[in-house]
């Protein structure tokens, strides 16, 4: 039987940026249940101003979001990138955890049986269950970004949104979480990260969009890999892992 792969979202000719001037344009792609799309580029190429108008926290200058039927634009589970002040902050894993079925709340001021077992089940996943009445800001880099897996599992079972998620973390580390992530796609949760570490991270994806200002590129990770954008990449002596 041949699955039919439903489409969650169509961005179709993109410009964005702030206040009316244009960061990047051109910027066409789609995102369909059970990719892993792997997002790219050189610094300044627009890649948080994305991230930004997928989450809805700015509209694209020009240009649309289309979103599929069965999907909804605050069903993403966002796993931001780190800043010092967020890495020291003084709570429990569990109360990390828990505060992703924020948005199932439906404005009670208090965490039903059913999110709390959903954030247990979430922590056991990721293996940091026994970490629970730890202090977030105590743990190591790798167990503070499972911690963070786990909150954005709480808040969707579609689709995990990942900014620069292994930025600061060993070799070790780097690499547990990547496996980590690739077993959450293979389970079928569609998956898009934001990387500098274009050399591992386009490994795993099954797409890729390499932003540049003037032409990007999106398709699957076989073609990228043959492309002008990859190219020049190689020819700047970086070479990728297979």
């Amino acid at each position: 039987m041949t699955c039919v792969c439903k489409t969650l979202f169509t961005c179709n000719d993109l410009a964005l940026g702030y206040d009316g001037k244009i960061v990047i344009e051109n910027v066409q792609f789609e995102v369909n249940q059970g990719d892993y799309l792997c997002i790219v580029g050189e610094n300044g190429a627009g890649k948080s101003t994305l991230v930004k108008t997928l989450l809805h926290l700015m509209e694209p200058i020009k240009g649309k979001i289309i979103t599929g039927e069965d999907w909804k634009p605050f069903e993403i589970g966002y796993l931001p990138q780190q800043t010092e002040v967020q890495k020291d902050f003084p709570a429990s894993v569990w109360e990390v955890v828990l505060s992703g079925t924020l948005s199932k709340c439906n404005n009670r001021p208090f965490y039903s049986k059913k999110e709390k077992l959903l954030a247990e089940e979430n922590m056991k996943k990721m293996d940091i269950w026994e970490l629970r009445k730890k202090c977030y800001r105590n743990l190591s880099g790798g167990q503070q970004q499972r911690v963070l897996l786990a909150r954005a599992l709480c808040a969707t079972t579609k689709l995990i949104l990942l900014d620069e998620p292994v930025t600061g973390l060993d070799p070790r580390a780097a690499a547990d979480f990547y496996n980590i992530v690739k077993k959450l796609n293979e389970d079928g949760i569609t998956v898009i990260m934001v990387s500098h570490d274009i050399r591992t991270s386009i490994k795993y994806a099954s797409h890729v969009l390499h932003m540049r200002k003037h032409q990007s590129f999106f398709g699957k990770r076989e073609d990228y890999l043959n492309s002008d954008a990859a190219k020049m990449f190689y020819n700047a002596g970086g070479g990728f892992d297979e």
